[in-house]
């Protein structure tokens, strides 16, 4: 790999804040060293611009500690200056880097630290380090995307929420004491259908205040509690209309991604799979790694495992084969995240393309709904008239 040296070597200060999902985890109160810091966490792009700088050091021929003292002197204060400062000072004291890291598990997980392992065995520290840098990078990138195109349809879903619940709570109610010289009967069905919405929503408000929160927090027991119960919902979310493809293909490149930077690394195909296996959120995809496992043990390949498991498809199957056959496995399932990352790019334009016009025509029917119902006893009476 050709050499970075020309990287600028430079911490932007960033405010340690909240990392993404399935990123580095909070962090308990500093006590001694080696601890950790309670309630605080490193964002997954600072971790991966911390790595690349010190990938970039350590090509330039710099040692391991001075790196990290030369990086801790850059930063701004917070969660993993400190962090780096007790990892630099056991590294001084004898400790290997992967181990120094290892006792900070909150920052720096298990897909991290043995990556590191791997290129301290290997003595290509610097290699790894960039690979990993780039791997953080490209699933912060897709994130991103994801967070990015979800804003608009949020933010118009949230404001039209609220001007709906408006009007049928203080709107039309003002409406009824107009309609109530007229006999229920009188009231055209769409627009009794309204007035009884809007009762329903302001006499039974805590229902909707209660039952919400409550529906939530059931749900998230019987995830946790019940296996079951979550392989069922995370079926169901690769078999929802438009965002199942979009989780599929996802899910798929962060898999290929990791597995081959893993490999490529020097780490066995076992050890490799456990650490995927470890970092997984969705269960349909570990049942199938935990298949590949088992096919591994009984000295079978990892294609047809694969290939049974529905998740990948034939051209997956059949390039991870073409992989074992040829003894580049790692570069497959790179060529493999490289395409599914793109497709992951095209996937996400055009869902949430079609998202836009189906939230408008959505809208635009529950508009047309409140306004007829609330037209249609007035033109009704001046026909009568």
């Amino acid at each position: 790999m050709p050499k970075k040296i020309q990287r600028k070597i430079q911490v932007k200060k960033v405010a340690i804040g909240p990392g993404p999902p399935g990123g580095p985890s909070a962090l308990p109160s500093e006590k001694s060293k080696g601890s950790l810091f309670q309630g605080r966490k490193v964002s997954m792009a600072i971790l991966a611009e911390f790595t690349s700088q010190l990938a970039t050091l350590l090509e330039a021929g710099i040692p391991v500690v001075k790196a990290l003292v030369i990086l801790e002197g850059q930063m701004k204060p917070g969660t993993l200056k400190r962090i780096i400062k007790l990892v630099k000072d056991d590294v001084e004291g004898g400790t290997p880097f992967s181990e120094a890291l290892e006792k900070h598990p909150g920052v720096f997980d298990n897909l991290y630290t043995n990556m590191v392992r791997a290129g301290e065995a290997g003595g290509i520290q610097e290699t790894i380090l960039d690979r990993l840098a780039s791997f953080m990078e490209k699933n912060e990138n897709i994130k991103a995307r994801v967070k990015g195109a979800l804003a608009y349809p949020v933010i118009v879903i949230f404001i039209a929420a609220s001007v709906i619940m408006i009007v049928m709570t203080y709107v039309v109610p003002e409406f009824k004491k107009i309609f109530k010289t007229m006999r229920k009967g009188e009231l055209p069905a769409i627009t009794q259908s309204l007035i009884d919405i809007s009762d329903g929503i302001k006499t039974y408000w805590y229902v909707w205040a209660l039952g919400i929160p409550l529906i939530i927090l059931i749900h998230g027991l019987l995830v946790r509690r019940i296996m079951g119960y979550r392989i069922f919902r995370d079926r169901t979310k690769l078999r929802l209309p438009l965002f199942g493809v979009l989780i599929k293909k996802t899910m798929v490149a962060r898999f290929t991604r990791t597995f081959g930077t893993l490999i490529s690394s020097g780490v066995p195909h076992i050890e490799a799979l456990q650490i995927v296996r470890a970092s997984i959120k969705n269960m349909v995809l570990d049942q199938a790694v935990d298949g590949i496992l088992v096919s591994i043990r009984e000295g079978e390949g990892i294609a047809v495992p694969m290939g049974k498991s529905g998740i990948f498809d034939d051209m997956i199957v059949n390039m991870v084969d073409v992989g074992e056959q040829t003894g580049e496995l790692d570069r497959m399932l790179s060529r493999i995240a490289d395409r599914y990352e793109i497709e992951v790019d095209r996937t996400i334009d055009v869902v949430f393309k079609l998202i836009e016009p189906i939230i408008l025509v959505f809208l635009a029917v529950v508009v047309g709904y409140i306004v007829f119902a609330l037209l249609s006893p007035m033109l009704k009476l001046m026909e009568t008239i």
